[in-house]
């Protein structure tokens, strides 16, 4: 199989939107997230990533733009739940997905499992992203085949750097030594977050919950405002 490289699925650097709404939220199920899609592809977006075979299906209906697509699956006893298993990868690849997301992080012998799903999913002609939460992650996931290194998981593991913000560092040490793209992904809330993030070195930008989920945004502007309001009082 011919290598599928990151030009042939984006052709420029960019912003991808984070397209999700989980079960118990407002958005969830029907055309939200196909809406979504188009609204970002409408403002300039370059791709979407997109959680449930539904979602992928629904958006690469709607938009013809490349989709990174991932299952979130609670496993018992786990704390893997980004595309854990073979059955996601499956699922992912035949709802026409251009690329699977899954976690590639040290825990719970993951990396073993990873390079299976790796390697099935490019048996199959589809480029992966690699979510790890550290540099050393990120490098084993491209020894592991990963064509895209995503800092989606920095902060969500016990042991990587826990801070308010997207981890730049992270980005910028990935981006310094990787030979794959690297994406920078979390706690991005603001355009100028996205724009450092990219002069970090990556080459492209995951941002979701600043776009996609009101419920977090309105949050965000209710603290901000009883905030301001106790500091009158």
């Amino acid at each position: 199989m011919t290598k599928t490289t990151h030009r042939t699925i984006f052709s420029e650097r960019g912003l991808i939107v984070s397209c999700q709404a989980l079960e118990h939220e407002p958005l969830h199920g029907g055309d939200a997230m196909a809406k979504m899609a188009k609204a970002a592809l409408q403002s300039g977006a370059i791709g979407i990533r997109t959680n449930g075979v539904d979602d992928i299906r629904a958006i690469k209906e709607a938009v013809d733009l490349p989709v990174i697509g991932l299952i979130k699956r609670d496993m018992p006893g786990s704390d893997v739940f980004i595309t854990p298993t073979l059955d996601e990868v499956v699922q992912i690849i035949e709802a026409g997905a251009d690329i699977v997301a899954l976690d590639v992080t040290d825990r719970e012998d993951r990396l073993a499992k990873a390079a299976e799903l790796i390697a099935f999913a490019h048996q199959a002609g589809i480029a992966v992203m690699a979510d790890v939460s550290t540099y050393e992650e990120g490098m084993a996931a491209e020894k592991l085949g990963a064509d895209f290194i995503g800092t989606t998981l920095s902060g969500y593991t016990p042991y990587s750097m826990q801070i308010e913000g997207p981890d730049l560092a992270l980005v910028s040490s990935l981006a310094a030594d990787a030979q794959v793209p690297v994406v920078a992904e979390g706690r991005i809330w603001s355009p100028e977050e996205a724009a450092r993030a990219l002069q970090a070195g990556a080459t492209y930008v995951v941002v979701g919950s600043a776009i996609t989920r009101p419920q977090l945004i309105t949050a965000r502007y209710v603290e901000a405002v009883r905030q301001a309001i106790g500091s009158e009082a």
